[in-house]
């Protein structure tokens, strides 16, 4: 739910960094609704009475800020290298991190994987990866910020919904309340350009 944060962020980064108009009343609105939907959908949980609560509150902050910080300076500074590219250099310096922690953490081989645990590890490499974080940084270059950002809204209720037809896990009507809220949220940040999409396919026709 905290990374429904980052449209927030990139917004006021973007306004400072890029002059981008990312923060409107209208886009705002959607903003705040697609966090809403979010909050209701992940707020009724009880991770927050754990010791470390506030500790990892705090570091998934810094990773939000870090993460919009870094969207928006790659767009400030004109970033000209393929997105293939940015994202080998980007798994080149997250790779050993992930190996340290693991190490640290636990530091086993499991001595037998599942084959659907070995086939989704596989997806992720792939395609939450790889071809996933090349076609970000695709989408990065050509579009506003304030928009990308708008995939950490969408990202977690794909999740759910994927979660409920292949692994027959339960979507309550409060998750249903929340994907309502994102949804109604997004097409309120887009409210202009959905307009203009559909005047240009009234002309179409």
């Amino acid at each position: 739910m905290l990374f429904g944060l980052s449209p927030l962020v990139t917004g006021v980064l973007a306004l400072l960094w890029l002059k981008e108009e990312a923060l409107t009343p209208k886009k705002l609105l959607g903003m705040l609704l697609g966090l809403v939907g979010l909050a209701v959908i992940f707020g009724d949980t009880h991770e927050m009475g754990g010791s470390h609560a506030v500790a990892g509150v705090t570091a998934l902050l810094a990773a939000v800020l870090v993460y919009s910080s870094g969207m928006v300076w790659i767009k400030r500074i004109g970033d000209d290298s393929p997105p293939l590219a940015t994202t080998a250099g980007a798994l080149a310096v997250s790779l050993p991190l992930f190996g340290m922690v693991w190490w640290l953490m636990d530091g086993h081989i499991p001595a037998a994987i599942p084959a659907r645990a070995e086939a989704a590890i596989v997806y992720l490499g792939v395609f939450g990866s790889v071809l996933g974080f090349a076609l970000y940084y695709y989408v990065i270059k050509h579009m506003e910020t304030g928009k990308v950002s708008l995939i950490t809204l969408v990202t977690p209720v794909i999740a759910l919904l994927l979660g409920s037809l292949l692994n027959g896990e339960d979507v309550s009507m409060r998750v249903w309340i929340g994907v309502i809220c994102i949804v109604l949220g997004l097409a309120i940040h887009q409210w202009q350009s959905l307009v203009a999409l559909a005047i240009s396919t009234q002309e179409g026709d």
